[in-house]
């Protein structure tokens, strides 16, 4: 084995210990429901509570109605193990997945009034990047190599060609880390 390979192996086991197991450190494991049902004093508490826990994830806010009581995030690149300030990839799997693989995620969380305070809800859904439909060569975004250069003058509506992300579910985890976090931050 060279030198080279020696030292990247050596970093990636180091960084392997540096991020553990998990990705981070663990809470004692109390089952959190979703929804998970919080008391706060009023509306505007659980409201603001709530937000201020999507943005710790740094989670960038799309559509906010508290008439609806849904909060949207924008979509957000999955944090590698290089990040570990970012909180999206809520477990070492999610961490190294977001490594290797072009991950997005987005969250959408609902606060409900129920008999003694609120019920709050979490979805994350998670898409990968499809590699193989993307432009990844000099030039490709420019011109496809298997269509004739057309000239159309039309107003272009709609996307005009596929988004190159492949949905792949809810991510469990990242909903378990955000209701924990939810739970946390009423419990103060």
């Amino acid at each position: 084995m060279d030198a080279a390979l020696k030292t990247c192996c050596l970093i990636m086991g180091l960084m392997t210990v540096a991020t553990g197991c998990a990705g981070g450190p663990q809470q004692a494991s109390q089952q959190t429901g979703n929804p998970l049902f919080v008391r706060a004093q009023n509306e505007e508490d659980a409201w603001e509570t709530t937000v201020d826990v999507v943005h710790d994830y740094l989670f960038e806010i799309e559509r906010e109605s508290r008439i609806d009581g849904v909060i949207e995030t924008k979509f957000k690149t999955g944090a590698g193990i290089l990040e570990p300030w970012h909180r999206d990839s809520a477990d070492g799997y999610s961490r190294w997945e977001s490594t290797l693989q072009s991950i997005r995620r987005k969250a959408y969380i609902s606060v409900t009034p129920a008999q003694g305070g609120y019920f709050v809800s979490v979805e994350a859904f998670k898409e990968i990047e499809d590699v193989a439909g993307a432009a990844n060569f000099a030039g490709g975004a420019t011109f496809q190599d298997h269509t004739p250069l057309q000239r159309d003058l039309d107003l272009v509506v709609g996307q005009s060609s596929p988004s190159g992300w492949i949905p792949r579910g809810r991510d469990a985890a990242l909903e378990r880390s955000m209701l924990q976090s939810i739970q946390n931050a009423f419990s103060r």
